[in-house]
């Protein structure tokens, strides 16, 4: 069966998934196929035509280890490509005031502290407002980020992640 592959390029993808997708038309229905073999759906999403499937949205999860202030270590499976932020709601792990702006960068509340080797490994470097936050963050170290800003990798799986005692709200300053 011949086919033409068509190429779109989607600036609100998932960050899961690359900014360019080729698909091809599936050959038992009227969906497509995004490489290699996920068969998907096309639905509208912004001004590109995106993929939507329970199959491709079942992200590979990895295990992180969240220490309390309490002394209490919290293990939970989390999925790559999710914020720790995200994985901490999803998960319904209580952290008094965590995340109080839903990550829009507008308060600190989701400070957590790295290993100096995880800082180190973090895929990418904090931006100008998140160090602008983080001037605001109770218990500030050098290997402090926000959460909302992880976003989870295979390396990841396994790490230890600090939760400070205690948190500043930069919306109240």
């Amino acid at each position: 069966m011949a086919s033409s592959v068509i190429r779109r390029v989607c600036s609100r993808a998932p960050a899961f998934l690359p900014k360019t997708l080729t698909l091809l038309p599936h050959p038992a229905s009227s969906s497509s196929v995004i490489l290699p073999k996920v068969c998907l759906k096309s639905s509208s999403i912004g001004s590109c035509r995106m993929i939507s499937t329970s199959r491709i949205l079942q992200k590979e999860t990895i295990t992180i280890h969240l220490h309390m202030p309490d002394g209490e270590k919290v293990t939970t499976k989390a999925k790559i490509g999710d914020s720790i932020l995200d994985v901490i709601v999803e998960n319904d792990i209580d952290i008094d005031g965590y995340g109080a702006c839903e990550g829009t960068l507008a308060c600190s509340t989701c400070h957590l502290i790295f290993t100096p080797e995880q800082f180190k490994s973090l895929p990418d470097q904090a931006t100008d407002e998140e160090l602008d936050m983080l001037d605001l963050a109770f218990s500030l170290t050098d290997t402090s980020r926000l959460g909302c800003q992880i976003l989870l990798t295979k390396d990841m799986d396994g790490w230890n992640i600090k939760v400070p005692s205690g948190i500043a709200d930069a919306r109240d300053v």
